[in-house]
């Protein structure tokens, strides 16, 4: 399995202003497997949508935008790379080392109509998200995010645009986010900065903080954008009474990788309640 040495260089980079590049880091065949399962994923979740009678489901447009969240054990082969030596290295230069994984999705831009995405910081959905619950603090640390394109990226085609943490002042700040009429998504930042758009090959990794405000364009192009995401923190991240906010699977604990395939199931490590592709509850 494949590492990689990411120097001093874009560790302070990530640091400093919230992200790093590394360009075609993704291996020839996990990066195939991850094709592979995309496309299962996206059939699994059209078959959701007819069964509901519906198009839309959270933040899923059918044909304009999916999302795809914490489904992964659905696959026997996507902890390969979510758990790898590669993404252990990542995960450690950001944030130390000991790491879980704490949210996944796939994201994909259907062809010619792929919907944009507005400016937001991913903390910003843990905080803001949601109606307050009084007695309850919402996780506010940051973590982070790996945006891991399994197609080559760029403006045509509704790549992710970065606002450096110099640019937006976000290196220790969580703005305010307000819904989207109509889309449902949060709004975090309305400057005129268009930001830093990421053009790299697939099989590329982007990583950045939760805190680093980030949007992407519409899909123009006659083939779909995808993208695969994992989140990652240094602890775990719980929910109200204390449960899991989503997952908290173990991956490295001391600086050693440590998750154990045969071990991680939702009853340990979330997310719970089960849920299923759109989002709805399926038991405890």
């Amino acid at each position: 399995m494949q590492t990689l040495a990411i120097t001093q260089q874009q560790r302070n980079q990530f640091h400093d202003e919230g992200y790093l590049i590394l360009e075609g880091v993704i291996p020839p065949d996990l990066l195939a497997m991850m094709r592979e399962e995309c496309s299962y994923f996206l059939g699994y979740m059209d078959a959701s949508l007819d069964a509901a009678g519906t198009k839309v489901s959270f933040g899923t447009h059918r044909d304009k935008r999916y999302f795809i969240c914490n489904q992964y054990r659905l696959s026997s082969r996507m902890w390969q790379f979510i758990f790898s030596p590669l993404m252990a290295e990542v995960t450690q230069a950001a944030l130390g080392p000991n790491t879980f994984l704490c949210f996944e999705q796939w994201v994909v831009k259907g062809a010619d109509k792929g919907m944009q995405f507005a400016w937001h910081q991913d903390s910003g959905y843990l905080v803001h998200g949601n109606a307050p619950v009084p007695g309850y603090t919402p996780y506010a640390k940051p973590y982070l995010t790996c945006w891991c394109p399994v197609d080559d990226v760029n403006e045509a085609n509704g790549t992710v645009y970065i606002l450096p943490h110099s640019r937006a002042g976000t290196s220790h700040k969580i703005f305010e986010h307000t819904r989207e009429p109509g889309v449902n998504d949060l709004l975090g930042y309305r400057g005129d900065d268009p930001g830093i758009p990421v053009n790299v090959p697939a099989g590329s990794v982007v990583a950045f903080s939760s805190y680093t405000f980030h949007r992407s364009g519409s899909n123009t192009t006659p083939r779909m954008r995808r993208v695969y995401v994992a989140h990652y923190s240094s602890e775990p991240i719980y929910g109200l009474n204390g449960k899991i906010r989503d997952l908290a699977v173990p991956f490295v604990k001391d600086g050693r990788l440590v998750y154990d395939h045969a071990s991680d199931t939702a009853e340990q490590f979330g997310p719970i309640p089960k849920r299923d592709f759109l989002g709805k509850e399926i038991g405890n």
